[in-house]
């Protein structure tokens, strides 16, 4: 009889515990979320607790440089958005932004500067020759010892690459090819003395000059006579995105050299320029001179002092 008795109250037991814990708590998919219960001695609600993710109990740090864009894909004439975040602030120290095409291509080079809140922005619109790939193009940007990369697809671009313009180059024989996005050439000058060009520009936006300068106006050489990197300053600052596009040829080198709104001047350096006085304008002098000459002994003229 003992027995019996013994086995009814384990049953009760099992049956009122089976009860009682969904009364409580339910805990599914690794979340443990707490249930109202009602008191009966009281008749109210009791929170028993707040509710936790086990999957979400992990310490998370924050990235020490972020790049994002607004959308992940872009058309032709679309506005491409970009912002990030930094967890350090250099005070003046701008931030580097390059956008290159699928095939690596420059299209698009800045300097940004970032503000106290830690955050920095730009805006660029996907036309033009630069643009005319179609696939994933890559934002880096870099500031201080960080970096960070971001993507976005593109349709490519159809507007038609601008014809190559001319231009004479000041105190020389010489004209220049180049080609201009977002902007005009307005002067280019020779100065044997720092052995540059000077190409003063007026600008519309951030664009491209792409310039192809005759080795015999100007070039850039190492000691062993191999071709040396040009130096290019804009206003006066190095711009390091400047690049050779193509192999050097035997009589040109071209170089494509981005450039931000506002610029004034690029200054192109290599180790010889010719002189201010072209071949020409040597010959008409040398022309000149033995005239002079010819014409003294003919005629008899002799220029003395006259005291």
């Amino acid at each position: 009889m003992n027995i019996r008795l013994d086995g009814l109250l384990l049953l009760l037991v099992i049956l009122g515990s089976a009860v009682a814990v969904p009364a409580f708590a339910q805990y599914t998919n690794n979340t443990f979320t707490p249930t109202n219960t009602t008191m009966p001695s009281q008749g109210k609600s009791q929170y028993l607790g707040p509710a936790y993710t086990i999957a979400n109990m992990t310490s998370s740090t924050t990235a020490p440089l972020l790049v994002t864009t607004d959308k992940t894909s872009y058309n032709s004439g679309d506005t491409v958005n970009i912002s990030g975040t930094t967890a350090n602030y250099l005070g003046d120290t701008p931030l580097t932004l390059e956008v290159r095409s699928p095939v690596g291509n420059l299209v698009h080079a800045d300097q940004i500067t970032v503000t106290s809140d830690k955050t920095f922005s730009a805006s660029m619109v996907a036309m033009g020759a630069l643009w005319s790939s179609a696939g994933t193009y890559t934002v880096d940007v870099y500031y201080g010892n960080n970096n960070a990369t971001a993507t976005f697809q593109f349709s490519g671009s159809s507007v038609a690459p601008p014809a190559p313009s001319t231009i004479p180059v000041d105190g020389t024989s010489y004209s220049i090819s180049y080609t201009i996005t977002n902007g005009k050439v307005t002067d280019i000058k020779a100065d044997q003395a720092s052995k540059s060009l000077t190409v003063s520009i007026q600008t519309t936006g951030n664009g491209l000059l792409t310039i192809t300068m005759p080795r015999a106006l100007i070039d850039a050489k190492n000691s062993d006579g191999s071709d040396a990197k040009f130096v290019v300053l804009n206003d006066g600052q190095e711009n390091t995105n400047a690049t050779e596009t193509m192999p050097a040829g035997a009589t040109s080198r071209t170089l494509a050299i981005p450039f931000n709104n506002g610029t004034q001047q690029i200054e192109i350096i290599g180790t010889f320029v010719i002189p201010e006085f072209g071949p020409i304008a040597v010959m008409v002098l040398a022309i000149a001179i033995v005239s002079i000459i010819a014409i003294s002994k003919k005629t008899g003229l002799r220029f003395t002092s006259r005291y």
